[in-house]
């Protein structure tokens, strides 16, 4: 086990490359975790297409992919969990000792480094992480998807920052995060769930998971969507809760128009640019609630998404339509990124 096959961001431009490399081997506090499933996030392509942020914050060569799970296999110094545990991977770094970790926020650690983007991540065969970021699979979560436990922790968070039972719940986008959201918003009870999607294919999925309404075909404008939005009878005043999902300035908008007088706003999707806001009629005189979502609260939100899976009340397999051995990842990036959006969640099997 000295080489590995691993997806490596190894130039500037547009692209990456299967190559082999060096196994890594653990440190103090860290595990080799041999990769089993690993998973394409929205975020990965800005690093393979070398577009918005990455080529500000990514320094070639480098291993990208964050949302991994796999079995440890050696340990370095200071690690208690045993070789051979099935895990999935918090892909977020925290240290642990600054003011923002010690009151509770280590999400919001401002020392975090991130796997994937600014240490070597999991499209590879081998990776190693700190143990301290490690979750142990109970035996009844489907080890082929766990590495999907990350990204429906970002939507669950999302969904339930404030309680949503019995409310009104507006889901903009349904990419694999705002799919897992509403799922989410079914699971914690909320009254009516309706999303915005222009892309068939993932609507209809949307609907398949629990959406009562799916708007927003290609033929639409915002405005027809707006209207559209404040027409059922339950939200004529105003959806009690909009989760922003797409990042698109123009859906951003919308969701200050169709949220209620002191409804809550999630904002998780995020845009190219600026995004202009009147501060006055769009949140004091409406007196809403707006929270920025990064990532997941840990580990409270891994607590209710075990929950939530051991319960049967949100599945990770069906957010997943199409998996890929890593060896096809020009392939898998392409389908995911094609402007048909014709796909969900896309998994490489690695060491299968």
């Amino acid at each position: 086990m000295e080489t590995m096959t691993a997806l490596v961001k190894s130039h500037d431009g547009e692209g990456a490359d299967i190559k082999k490399i060096a196994v890594p081997r653990p440190r103090s506090g860290e595990v080799l975790l041999k990769v089993h499933r690993s998973s394409i996030c929205g975020s990965d392509l800005p690093i393979y297409y070398w577009s918005s942020w990455a080529p500000r914050r990514i320094k070639p060569p480098l291993v990208f992919g964050h949302e991994i799970c796999g079995e440890v296999v050696e340990k370095g110094a200071g690690v208690t969990i045993a070789v051979g545990s099935r895990v999935a991977v918090e892909s977020h770094i925290y240290c642990g000792y600054c003011a923002t970790c010690a009151a509770g926020d280590r999400h919001l650690c401002r020392r975090m480094v991130l796997v994937g983007i600014d240490t070597d991540g999991g499209f590879a065969d081998y990776v190693t992480i700190p143990e301290r970021v490690l979750w142990k699979l109970d035996s009844r979560i489907p080890y082929d998807y766990a590495s999907l436990m990350e990204p429906l922790g970002n939507a669950i968070y999302t969904v339930c920052v404030e309680p949503v039972q019995e409310k009104t719940v507006l889901v903009m986008g349904c990419g694999p995060q705002g799919l897992y959201a509403v799922q989410a918003a079914k699971a914690a009870g909320a009254a009516l769930i309706v999303a915005v999607e222009k892309s068939a294919f993932r609507a209809k999925l949307a609907k398949g998971l629990g959406a009562h309404h799916v708007i927003g075909d290609h033929n639409e404008t915002f405005q027809d969507i707006q209207d559209k939005l404040l027409s059922f009878n339950q939200t004529q005043e105003g959806f009690d809760v909009c989760l922003e999902m797409s990042g698109a300035s123009a859906l951003i908008s919308t969701a200050f128009r169709v949220l209620r007088n002191g409804g809550r706003l999630s904002l998780f999707g995020l845009t190219a640019g600026k995004t202009g806001i009147d501060i006055g009629e769009d949140i004091i005189f409406k007196g809403i609630h707006i929270y920025g979502i990064l990532g997941r609260r840990l580990f409270e939100t891994w607590e209710m998404m075990e929950k939530y899976l051991l319960e049967d009340k949100i599945s990770l397999p069906k957010v997943v339509t199409h998996e890929f051995p890593l060896t096809q990842a020009q392939e898998a990036f392409a389908l995911f990124s094609a402007p048909e959006k014709a796909c969900g969640k896309i998994v490489f099997k690695v060491n299968s």
